[in-house]
Parts: structure tokens; sequence; C-alpha cells
């Protein structure tokens, strides 16, 4: 049996309203992709990639 490639552990938000705005977006993924079931997770991933560079985004652009 060969070793498998270890599966990276991305952290969880901490903020819940983070969550929220991650599990809203990804909604809106699905719903653009049809209703198409089977891409949760890319949804999920997409979405959390996105709400997350917006929020540093918004960080960086506050702090200048």
């Amino acid at each position: 049996m060969s070793p498998r490639s270890p599966v990276p552990v991305r952290p969880r938000p901490t903020n819940p309203g983070i969550e929220e705005q991650i599990r809203q977006r990804a909604y809106v993924l699905y719903e653009g992709r049809g209703k198409a079931d089977g891409k949760a997770l890319d949804d999920w991933l997409q979405a959390e990639e996105e709400v997350l560079t917006l929020r540093k985004d918004k960080a960086a652009t506050a702090s200048s």
C-alpha cells in the first residue's frame, strides 16, 4: 500500500458572521450552477476564498 498525500487542513473561520457570509455566497454559487448537486465543497471553497479575500482587501484599504 503506497502512502497517500496529506490533505491540507484549513482552519474554520472563528467568526460566525464570516461563516454565514461564506454559506450565503456558496449558496449563490450553487444557484448559479443551476442547483446541480455534487459540487458543494467546490462552492464552499470558492466562496471562502472570495469572502476572506474581500475582507482582507477591505481591512488593507481601511488601514491605509
